[in-house]
């Protein structure tokens, strides 16, 4: 079987597969290849995550973040019509339960409004309840582009138009990137399943993708820290008090947006995600441990810094992870007619996160050349909505430094 290729791309996530759908796309006589080393796509952070197709209410202006964000929502929102991919533009509202978070709430539809967000709209307490009868809040913000979708069904179709693009290309699943050797202009990518050539590689490798940089001869100031976020559903009694999407106003301390509650595209409704710092990086369950991903953390100065700055929430969180009475005392803060019988357990995702030395999460996506690739070195939410415009940057960068025709 061929194994020369014109470009790899390591990572079948979602930013993987649409990375390799634009270059595809604009460049159909290239041979492709698409390196996962789970059984299926989309298995780690893409395939466990919300859900939710992200408006770009939340980001710096002029972040990467938030111009990709808005570009790749529309796309997303495109491609999954035409391909029918299960997906809802149902809206949500962000919440302001008491008078401290008014403030905080003003300052996120402004930065909604500098950003571009259409379908913005400021709604009181009645208003609220019209749109979801079980929530109680001061204030709200409706955003009306805000949508659900399959990102698993997504990401295999932007694989699936690959090959269908060009036949030469090819995904090779179970296959792990164990080492990367350079001759001349080619790339030898060492796997569990032989060896690859490629003139030139993009790694999108989320959890891994410091350690892949380093196998590819960079050294970036940062380190991926994985954190586990645990969610609840709603069981059939409780499922009727949510009609579309309802966020908490987040505390700008901490990189995350808070407990939320979310109708998903192929039926139920989820709440969550906490965040605990994990010890093992793409470990899914409350107890998981791996000594390798652990002694990597706890070597780095950064995660003694994140600890030192952020100890008390790290230690709710871990509270509320093993605690369901704490978890709905935080979900009750949104929806006061919430019991115990309405949650049952759930599912759990690893977000990865790439953390400074000074202890401080990186705040937008990070891209960088290596020796003939591009390493997308942190990619967290809004990723998974932003993959289609992520894509078209990395397929720019590649055209401007690499000969790809």
């Amino acid at each position: 079987m061929e194994s020369t290729f014109d470009v790899a791309v390591v990572g079948g996530g979602i930013v993987g597969a649409a990375t390799a759908y634009r270059l595809q796309q604009a460049f159909p006589s290239l041979k492709l290849l698409l390196l996962e080393k789970m059984p299926a796509l989309a298995d780690h952070q893409t395939g466990n995550n919300s859900g939710v197709i992200h408006s770009g209410i939340y980001y710096k202006p002029g972040s990467l973040k938030a111009t990709n964000c808005v570009q790749g929502r529309r796309e997303l929102v495109e491609f999954a019509r035409e391909h029918k991919i299960a997906h809802d533009v149902c809206g949500k509202i962000i919440v302001a339960t008491d008078a401290e978070e008014v403030p905080r709430l003003e300052d996120i539809y402004q930065r909604g409004l500098e950003n571009g967000i259409e379908g913005l709209s400021k709604i009181g307490p009645n208003e609220i309840q019209d749109i979801e009868p079980y929530c109680r809040g001061l204030a709200a913000v409706r955003v009306g582009c805000t949508g659900i979708i399959d990102f698993r069904g997504a990401t295999e179709t932007m694989a699936d138009l690959v090959g269908k693009i060009q036949p030469e290309s090819r995904i090779s699943l179970n296959t792990e990137l164990l080492g990367i050797t350079h001759e001349g202009s080619v790339q030898h990518l060492h796997t569990n399943k032989g060896q690859f050539t490629a003139r030139f590689t993009v790694f999108c490798a989320g959890l891994q993708s410091d350690r892949l940089a380093k196998k590819d001869g960079l050294n970036p100031d940062m380190r991926i820290a994985g954190f586990r976020g645990d969610y609840y559903e709603l069981s059939p009694q409780g499922a009727h008090k949510v009609k579309h999407l309802i966020y908490p106003v987040p505390n700008p301390a901490f990189p995350f947006l808070g407990v939320h509650f979310t109708r998903m595209a192929l039926g139920g409704v989820e709440c969550g995600p906490n965040a605990v710092f994990t010890f093992k990086r793409e470990g899914y369950g409350k107890t998981d441990f791996n000594l390798a991903d652990t002694a990597d953390a706890l070597s780095y100065a950064g995660t003694w810094n994140l600890f030192a700055k952020h100890w008390r929430f790290g230690l709710d969180e871990y509270r509320r992870a093993f605690s369901k009475r704490r978890f709905l005392k935080t979900l009750q803060r949104l929806i006061p007619d919430l019991s115990m019988e309405d949650l049952a357990p759930g599912r759990a995702g690893v977000r990865a996160m790439a953390l400074g030395p000074d202890g401080e999460m990186l705040d937008d996506f990070v891209l960088d050349y290596g020796h003939n690739s591009i390493h997308v070195l942190n990619a967290p939410s809004p990723a998974a909505t932003a993959a289609l415009a992520i894509g078209s940057q990395i397929r720019d960068m590649a055209s401007e430094r690499f000969t790809l025709s």
